[in-house]
């Protein structure tokens, strides 16, 4: 009996020194894998870039890391993701720094804090050179890029029947792979958002059938505007020259109708043109936009300055000098254009 009791305490002895054993062990390690999990990784100064792409898991990235020498223990890194629910990654394009540990890189995968892109579509440019802009980030996937406008119209699902002066100039952020179709469509929907905000507090006894014509009065404004100050000022000329019956004779509308004719210079010729857009030959507003314009251009088209400035003349330092009278106009253009080189204009000119 006795030496039975014996064996038992020496076997509980046993059981207790190996839990024990275990336990420190699991302690050790887990100090270890703590130690790992804030280690940096053998990332050197320009970081680590990866492209986790949809359908991949972290074990594409895992191994990876492991086969370029940044993590050791690359299937540590996926049993501590599963053992702690940190498995339920973000596909995209990431960037590692310096100085990323495995829990940060963890972290960062799970929140999806992946690399961010830019374009820039700058006021007072066109559609196309918006587009052109586009094609220049690689990160962007390319669908318009060499379509008829009809058919990057059916490819955007937007109700318009031109593109020209619907996309907000702005800077918009992407990821990796989002088509230039979903950023556009996001660039029309904050022009007509802000079109359509501004329309709501329009002046009354406005010249413009629609929010449409308004937008059009805008990217001219935005082609005319040397400061930024006079925005309402030039909407205000041009208002009164439509409620007037005036030509509105202005430069941009040539330029545009021009197109990759212009080479920087307007000849008299040109002026006498009969396009769509010559504001010279044509009354009223030109069929569609000629620019994207801003949100500033849209309020001033909308709330022009009151007075009875008809004319204005670009003084040379950017801003302009506007006259009631055609007598002043000529006046104003002697003063502040002898020294122009001959072949420049002032707009608008006075009326035929």
């Amino acid at each position: 009996m006795t030496s039975k009791i014996s064996l038992s305490i020496k076997l509980l002895c046993l059981a207790t020194a190996i839990y024990f054993a275990g336990l420190i062990s699991a302690l050790f390690a887990w100090v270890y894998v703590e130690k790992w999990l804030t280690t940096p990784l053998a990332i050197s100064a320009s970081g680590y870039s990866y492209e986790l792409k949809p359908g991949q898991s972290l074990g594409h990235l895992a191994y990876a890391l492991g086969r370029d020498q940044v993590i050791e223990h690359p299937r540590l890194l996926r049993l501590y993701a599963r053992l702690t629910d940190l498995n339920k990654i973000h596909a995209g394009e990431y960037f590692f720094p310096q100085g990323t540990t495995p829990k940060i890189l963890l972290e960062k995968l799970v929140k999806g804090d992946v690399v961010l892109h830019q374009v820039t579509f700058v006021e007072g440019w066109t559609f196309r050179q918006a587009l052109e802009a586009l094609s220049k980030v690689d990160a962007v996937q390319q669908r318009l890029a060499g379509k008829s406008e009809l058919e990057q119209i059916e490819l955007l699902d937007i109700p318009v029947a031109q593109l020209e002066g619907w996309i907000f100039p702005d800077t918009y952020t992407f990821s990796r792979n989002t088509s230039d179709v979903e950023i556009i469509q996001g660039a029309y929907q904050k022009m007509l958002s802000v079109l359509n905000t501004e329309w709501e507090k329009r002046a009354p006894n406005l010249p413009y059938k629609s929010a449409y014509e308004a937008l059009i009065m805008a990217s001219i404004i935005e082609r005319e505007t040397g400061h930024h100050s006079e925005r309402d000022q030039i909407a205000g000329v041009f208002v009164r020259r439509l409620q007037q019956g005036m030509k509105l004779q202005t430069d941009p509308t040539v330029i545009y109708g021009m197109g990759e004719r212009y080479q920087g210079r307007i000849r008299r010729a040109d002026l006498e043109e009969a396009t769509i857009y010559n504001t010279y030959v044509i009354p009223g507003l030109p069929p569609t936009p000629i620019s994207l314009p801003s949100a500033a251009s849209i309020k001033a088209a909308l709330n022009p300055a009151p007075g009875k400035a008809l004319y204005f003349v670009a003084k040379g330092d950017g801003t302009s000098e506007f006259s009631e009278t055609l007598a002043e106009h000529n006046r104003a253009v002697r003063r502040y254009q002898l020294q122009r080189r001959s072949d420049y204009r002032s707009t608008p000119l006075p009326a035929n």
